[in-house]
């Protein structure tokens, strides 16, 4: 199991695609995360959040 930073899980909560940037640099799941923030902050905040509690590398 991977520690999670939680300055990077803060972000992920109150400004998903920053949190995403952080996680997987500019990779599909960052642009995936902007346009799940445009539909609606709930669908980017779920999205940033299991990418950060995830395996994926950056």
């Amino acid at each position: 199991m991977q520690k999670v930073d939680p300055l990077t899980l803060i972000l992920a909560i109150f400004l998903p695609p920053i949190g995403a940037l952080l996680k997987v640099g500019l990779t599909a799941h960052f642009f995936i995360n902007v346009l799940l923030t445009l539909f609606g902050v709930l669908p980017g905040t779920i999205h940033a959040v299991w990418l950060v509690l995830s395996d994926k590398k950056a």
